[in-house]
């Protein structure tokens, strides 16, 4: 036990990134992320809304608890009780921490728009956050506590995200894009501060750390400004890619 959380740090060599062992374990968790996300809502699908919200309400205080706890350890384990500075849920990727809990318990536009952020970026988040997590298997052994748990976070991400989908609870209404715009813009505002006072590297708005976003921030020769505008720019074409799409599909279908 002491050794798959990791204290006194681990004996065991990373495997490292994209190794076997990495792909066979962020496979699984993707497998049955999936196949949970389908059979949940297609069975939920013709369900009322408190049916299909139950399930999402699961997520929220699975995701939440897992990495609660996650933050009181790595304190203990790092004998550092401000630790939790660099664990803020300020990456792409651990804002479902906040937006899975309001898209299960808010109400009104608040909630179709949480609702809508969580299907469009949890897949991606997942995806990102499990095969792209390049560094973590880099740096920690596959099942160790740093790699499970988050790997379980972002698992129940792109569950809720996938989920939200086939229950049909998205809503996607045009007038909800603002919204969604906002919870992005909030965001990263909020991490380009904590990563001024900090300091840290929140959201990638610094440099990109091997990271894709290393791309931008070369064309950008590294700019204090361009880059974390690029940044946010790229977050907000997705979002306005994602509903184009969503609304293409859906025209096709009527038609």
């Amino acid at each position: 036990m002491k050794e798959f959380f990791g204290f006194g740090g681990y004996e065991r060599t990373p495997e490292g990134a994209y190794s076997w062992q990495h792909l066979v374990f962020v496979s699984s968790l993707m497998a049955v992320m999936v196949v949970l996300a389908v059979l949940l809502g297609r069975r939920n699908r013709p369900r009322s809304d408190g049916e299909k919200n139950r399930v999402l309400i699961w997520a929220a205080v699975l995701i939440d608890s897992l990495e609660l706890f996650k933050i009181v350890l790595l304190c203990f384990r790092e004998h550092d009780p401000m630790h939790w500075l660099i664990t803020l849920p300020l990456f792409l990727c651990s804002i479902q921490l906040i937006t899975i809990p309001l898209a299960a318990f808010s109400k009104g536009r608040v909630r179709e728009g949480a609702l809508d952020f969580v299907m469009i970026f949890g897949i991606l988040g997942a995806v990102a956050g499990t095969f792209g997590a390049a560094q973590n298997y880099s740096s920690y052994p596959v099942l160790g506590f740093d790699n499970v748990v988050s790997g379980l976070t972002h698992a129940i991400s792109g569950f809720a995200s996938l989920y939200i989908l086939f229950a049909g609870m998205a809503s996607m209404k045009k007038r909800n894009i603002g919204v969604t715009f906002a919870i992005m813009i909030f965001f990263c505002i909020a991490a380009y501060i904590a990563d001024l006072l900090i300091p840290y590297n929140y959201m990638f708005l610094m440099r990109g750390d091997g990271t894709p976003y290393d791309i931008l921030y070369n064309l950008v020769g590294g700019s204090r400004v361009a880059y974390p505008i690029g940044v946010l720019a790229l977050f907000l074409l997705y979002i306005a890619l994602y509903y184009l799409i969503f609304y293409l599909i859906k025209k096709k279908k009527r038609s």
